[in-house]
């Protein structure tokens, strides 16, 4: 069964929103939007655009961040009867253009992780361009794999049963920590992954809830865990990746 669907986290996105949900809809992706504890005025778009068939709309009453809120989409997703999910960013920065392809390949490859590597354009701010090449050194050797060129990009089509019974038996990060940590461990129980180009912009006017400080450190403390995490698992990462 191949039934997809798209999951979008959102906070304080209200301009902007509207837009990704219209494109998702006119591609035949019903839509699974998160409000994460929202101002008014964006929980009052949100509710405008549930008024829309296909389009669900689950409420947070505390900020969880953007990994806990697309953990409450993807669960979302499961119960009303979906099977894949496709993570979308609600900023407008992912080229939805490419969703056709995306799905092609995961009704092709049902079982896989369906990733997007980002082509960035000139729009990409230089220090979050360059912080992510210290993410996926990290991320090759905590998932002892040269595999994952890229784990920050958040365009995904997610096969919903093995990645929620990872969510539902692993405490992962709920911010910015969430993106890598997830392929990281889905690495380590020999889930396939398949990687399709995509471009990325940052709108001139977009809202980013990326803290530099702040998110950076959580995602440091993300790479130590899992380091400490592959040392403790290395016998049976390796056993299971050399299974026939």
């Amino acid at each position: 069964m191949h039934n997809p669907c798209a999951v979008i986290p959102v906070y304080n996105h209200e301009l902007a929103v509207p837009a990704v949900v219209l494109e998702l809809l006119h591609a035949g992706l019903p839509c699974v939007l998160v409000d994460d504890a929202s101002s008014p005025a964006c929980a009052a778009v949100l509710e405008s655009l549930a008024q829309q068939a296909n389009v669900f709309l689950v409420k947070l009453a505390i900020n969880q961040g953007k990994g806990g809120a697309v953990m409450a989409g993807l669960r979302e997703a499961s119960k009303s009867g979906f099977s894949h999910a496709l993570q979308v960013d609600a900023d407008g920065q992912h080229d939805l253009n490419d969703i056709a392809v995306f799905l092609d390949h995961s009704r092709e490859h049902p079982a896989a992780l369906i990733c997007g590597y980002p082509q960035y354009d000139a729009s990409v701010p230089k220090g979050r361009l360059y912080a992510r090449y210290l993410t996926h050194v990290w991320v090759w050797i905590n998932s002892l794999s040269l595999q994952i060129p890229d784990s920050m990009c958040g365009f995904r089509v997610y096969p919903l049963k093995p990645v929620l019974h990872l969510i539902d038996t692993v405490n992962l990060g709920k911010r910015m920590d969430f993106d890598p940590e997830i392929l990281v461990r889905l690495s380590w129980r020999n889930q396939p992954m398949r990687w399709l180009p995509t471009r990325v912009h940052y709108p001139q006017d977009g809202l980013s809830h990326f803290r530099l400080f702040h998110d950076n450190a959580l995602i440091s403390k993300m790479h130590a865990k899992l380091f400490f995490g592959m040392l403790g698992r290395f016998p049976l990462i390796l056993w299971r990746r050399w299974l026939p």
